[in-house]
């Protein structure tokens, strides 16, 4: 008896942690305030407060939030005009936003009882949908019919444009996919090794391995944290410079 009490209080389950729940309620419908979109609206207002309200002074000497926030914008505004020249800062607001906001919301889902908005593939999906849609009609719109040019690849023996052709129209199509997953996997990968350490820590015999181990992890997803946001908003860039030099 005493063997199964021990073992069943070994049983834990690293994914119940990114399970969507209901605020208020036990019925979940497209409508309900989540858990989700109770840690993503904490986001904007930390975005709001750090971009808005952390730099309202302008002061010639800055304070520390003011710093930070002209670091965070000098970054990306450099990021997006290397990548994508001087006509890519039209659109700077925008990539400036979703990395601000997956930024956020990643480091918030390292805080105690917290919820990883960006762990939901419905959620990365949704901005990888948005990126890529805006891209497409924005190619269109700027190049017209020689948008298409991104897809052949005149440089090829002519032979072998046409397979060519297809395979960048796929590897086109597939990339919400694969913008959506790369960030939702990574996110979600971390968040389950410490929960998967954490349940270790209750074993005395193995508890100080498994406490550093939950130190290491915590040290690499503030890593994480930083690095996928900005790998998103680089993948942006790359996908808002072709829409822009398609012949490029």
């Amino acid at each position: 008896m005493a063997t199964e009490q021990h073992s069943e209080g070994l049983v834990f389950h690293p994914m119940d942690q990114f399970i969507v729940k209901p605020l208020f309620g036990s019925e979940l419908h497209w409508y309900t305030p989540t858990n989700a979109t109770l840690w993503m609206g904490i986001a904007a207002l930390c975005i709001i407060g750090l971009l808005v309200f952390g730099t309202r002074g302008r002061a010639v000497v800055p304070n520390r939030i003011q710093s930070i926030a002209e670091l965070l914008y000098g970054m990306v505004r450099k990021m997006v005009e290397d990548v994508t020249g001087k006509d890519g800062l039209k659109y700077f607001p925008y990539v400036m936003t979703l990395f601000s906001f997956i930024l956020f919301a990643n480091f918030l889902a390292l805080l105690p009882k917290s919820f990883s908005a960006t762990s939901q593939i419905a959620v990365t999906g949704v901005l990888a949908v948005m990126v890529f849609v805006g891209v497409t009609v924005l190619g269109f719109v700027k190049n017209g019919t020689h948008f298409l040019g991104l897809f052949w690849v005149s440089s090829a023996p002519l032979a072998l444009r046409p397979v060519l052709a297809v395979i960048e129209l796929i590897s086109y199509f597939v990339r919400p996919v694969s913008h959506s997953i790369r960030l939702a996997g990574n996110v979600m990968a971390g968040h389950a090794v410490i929960k998967v350490f954490a349940a270790f820590a209750a074993v005395a015999a193995i508890a100080p391995v498994s406490i550093l181990a939950i130190v290491a992890m915590y040290g690499l997803e503030v890593l994480v944290a930083l690095i996928q946001a900005y790998v998103f908003a680089i993948l942006t860039c790359v996908y808002l410079k072709d829409a822009l030099h398609p012949g490029h």
